[in-house]
């Protein structure tokens, strides 16, 4: 059996040209397509109640959390920044539950940009609410070049499990403006950018968790690195 790989779904806030449907569920066909190719089955979980969350843990073996809002400023005690991005309260309390039941339950975990923010604020660390907030950034985060492409690098911890993917300076996309602030106790830091912003966060103990800030579902299909990340979010999750 193949192993299955979770994908919480985003939420598109317009209405679709399918029947006018609003705030329709879905997860980026990149992802699908990179859990695919890595021999994974990729299950499509939307947001439900908090309370519903346990029904759910039979149906995978892994998850990846994954791009989208940004994460509401008040589950890390603080209130919005006037440059705070559009959030979505819903889809952070159904993430946040499975993060945590996710982790009791010793599912392998993936993190990819908003997703590895999550993580961060879900285990206890929290967030920079723009990149304006911090005084060290100094590259650009929101790149102008295609999605697919890279546009910076980082530097990657020797001793990580992200170093046996991706090597110990590689080149990434970037899309995102809201960065990791204080570390979660449960997670190290594995990757930062040439400026100190983290790039990259997994479990200080355990090869559970996995967190990148950049985007390898975009650059897979001719990026090794990337595919590396997501054959490995598959390799752990056969081990459940």
């Amino acid at each position: 059996m193949k192993p299955k790989i979770a994908l919480p779904a985003d939420t598109l806030a317009e209405a679709t040209n399918v029947i006018n449907e609003r705030n329709a569920a879905f997860a980026p066909r990149p992802a699908i397509e990179a859990i695919v190719k890595s021999g994974g089955i990729p299950v499509i979980l939307p947001s439900v109640d908090p309370s519903d969350v346990a029904d759910y843990l039979d149906l995978f073996d892994g998850v990846a959390f994954l791009g989208g809002f940004d994460v509401d400023p008040t589950f890390f005690g603080e209130e919005p920044h006037q440059m705070l991005g559009a959030t979505y309260r819903k889809r952070d309390l159904f993430e946040l539950e499975l993060l945590r039941q996710s982790v009791a339950a010793g599912k392998a975990i993936l993190g990819i940009c908003r997703g590895l923010q999550l993580i961060n604020v879900g285990l206890g660390g929290t967030l920079y609410q723009d990149l304006s907030e911090s005084d060290k950034p100094l590259l650009k985060h929101s790149q102008g070049a295609p999605g697919n492409l890279p546009s910076h690098h980082i530097n990657v911890s020797g001793n990580s499990e992200l170093a046996k993917l991706v090597g110990e300076r590689a080149y990434v996309n970037s899309r995102h403006h809201q960065i990791t602030k204080a570390v979660a106790p449960s997670l190290k830091v594995t990757a930062r950018a040439d400026d100190d912003v983290i790039e990259g966060l997994e479990s200080k103990d355990r090869d559970q968790i996995i967190a990148v800030q950049w985007h390898p579902e975009n650059m897979y299909k001719h990026d090794e690195a990337s595919r590396e990340i997501f054959e490995n979010l598959v390799s752990r999750s056969q081990k459940v």
